[in-house]
């Protein structure tokens, strides 16, 4: 579990194709990644990746054509800005909400205008999630944690301020910019209770 309170953008150093799989390097030169431990669970860009082997300022990862084809790690290129969060431990606290690091789909940026100091930003969710996706609730875009402002159709809008600006990559969007979604654990589950529910009515 994570919070989606980006700790670190790092960057991806390496990449090895396998088979229809890929293996890659994720670094950061801030030491974030200094200490972790073999099969410790890192979300990259809001995925949850397993540490297969270290180094002293990161460690690589295996993608399964799974995970591929699902997020957008597909496209992921050598040298790119990532962003990274530990595992949620016990003593760390929930700065942002519950964030299970498995992308439920694929959105992209409609469109972005600067509001003040913050960007505004608003984008569309593929139809399947958009049901999830309600004012004021939660969602994570690229692993970060945010409060969506409003609601239409598929189309929902966030509001970046400057602190996530600048130490996210989100900044770096651009209209038709491609990024995961994870929305929030509750209205899933909550769905799925309901289903059942109704089941038992009918």
């Amino acid at each position: 579990m994570f919070t989606g309170i980006v700790e670190s953008v790092g960057r991806i150093s390496a990449i090895e194709r396998i088979g229809g799989d890929r293996r890659m390097r994720f670094e950061s030169s801030d030491g974030y990644l200094a200490g972790i431990g073999l099969g410790d669970s890192i979300a990259c860009n809001g995925v949850c990746l397993t540490a297969v082997k270290l180094y002293e300022q990161g460690f690589d990862a295996d993608l399964s054509a799974e995970t591929l084809n699902a997020t957008t790690a597909g496209g992921w290129t050598q040298g790119q800005g990532i962003n990274l969060e530990k595992a949620l431990t016990a003593n760390k606290p929930l700065g942002g909400h519950m964030v299970s690091g498995h992308v439920d789909g694929v959105g992209h940026l409609v469109e972005r205008h600067e509001d003040a100091r913050s960007w505004r930003m608003t984008l569309e969710a593929p139809a399947s999630i958009a049901r999830y996706i309600a004012r004021k609730g939660s969602i994570t875009i690229n692993g970060v944690s945010l409060t969506v402002n409003e609601v239409e159709g598929c189309r929902f809008g966030v509001n970046i301020i400057p602190q996530t600006l600048t130490h996210t990559t989100l900044g770096a969007l651009a209209a038709g910019d491609t990024v995961n979604l994870e929305v929030d654990l509750v209205a899933r589950y909550l769905e799925r209770l309901l289903s059942f529910r109704a089941g038992e009515e009918k």
